[in-house]
């Protein structure tokens, strides 16, 4: 199998921690540092010599006995650049929605006779439902049910309880996806690689449980692990695909898969969103990094 994509990105994902893009790097030596530093440059800044753009204005008063009083009157204008952002959050959210229900509307139709023979295919080797409900962390924590193709054995949480116990993982490094896993059956290897097991999950995105792009919505058992970077995993809604998805996918530790995660939640926009959609169409195709 050819590696080089991923090496490549790996390389980019070291780069970006070297120069502090990604979040969870936000406690290293180097970051902290910088901070600090940002810090006692604008402590000393405020005073007399402070510039006059700071976040009041600057006016003294002197009383009957000689004394100068320093007093500040609050800027209005400053308003104006936080509004700004919050509209433009909420019309690319409303946008985003919009487009989550028309093309996941016109991609389930498309997918649904693929998902029929592909849960016919599962049947025949495997006794079960070819469907596999999970409730999974949706927006600000709400569970939900997420629907996907069956790609193991039915029985595999009792078969292989090892690979259900998170709480031995003392990290997130470690890898979620397994190249060779016994859990997997014939018609789930097909599926998982071809990605056809996560197209159910267009029902998911028609319902707005997820978007087409987000953070993979996890499971809350896992979602554990992830300390302080919980609450703004799940700030936003999750999604079929992601930066990571498209960026290493089954090959990222735990902790990669985060970092790209997060730093999609800093920097999404709809622009962003439509070259997640083409890499991950591209990635589907050539079926990179996925088993």
């Amino acid at each position: 199998m050819n590696t080089g994509v991923i090496n490549n990105d790996r390389e980019q994902l070291n780069a970006n921690r070297i120069s502090g893009q990604l979040r969870m790097t936000s406690n290293s030596r180097t970051n902290r540092a910088r901070k600090d530093a940002g810090t006692v440059t604008r402590v000393e800044r405020i005073g007399a010599d402070a510039p006059k753009t700071n976040s009041a204005t600057n006016r003294t008063r002197v009383d009957q006995n000689g004394v100068t009083y320093l007093s500040a009157e609050p800027r209005h204008d400053l308003r104006a650049p936080v509004d700004a952002v919050r509209t433009t959050r909420a019309v690319y959210g409303v946008a985003k929605r919009a487009f989550d229900v028309v093309v996941g509307v016109v991609l389930l139709l498309i997918a649904a006779p693929i998902i029929l023979i592909a849960a016919a295919a599962i049947r025949l080797e495997s006794k079960g439902s070819p469907f596999f409900v999970q409730t999974r962390l949706g927006k600000d924590g709400r569970p939900f049910k997420i629907v996907k193709l069956r790609g193991m054995f039915r029985d595999a949480r009792i078969r292989f309880p090892s690979y259900y116990d998170y709480s031995c993982k003392q990290n997130l490094d470690f890898c979620f996806h397994h190249e060779v896993d016994p859990r997997v059956t014939r018609a789930g290897n097909f599926i998982r690689r071809t990605s056809i097991d996560e197209l159910p999950n267009l029902w998911n995105v028609v319902l707005g449980d997820i978007s087409l792009v987000g953070p993979r919505p996890e499971i809350p058992e896992v979602m554990a692990l992830y300390g302080p970077h919980r609450d703004e995993y799940l700030s936003v809604k999750p999604g079929v695909t992601c930066l990571s998805k498209c960026t290493g996918r089954d090959r990222l530790t735990k902790r990669e898969t985060i970092e790209y995660d997060l730093d999609y939640i800093q920097r999404r926009s709809f622009r962003l969103d439509m070259q997640i959609l083409w890499r991950t169409f591209r990635g589907v195709v050539l079926r990179r990094d996925v088993f």
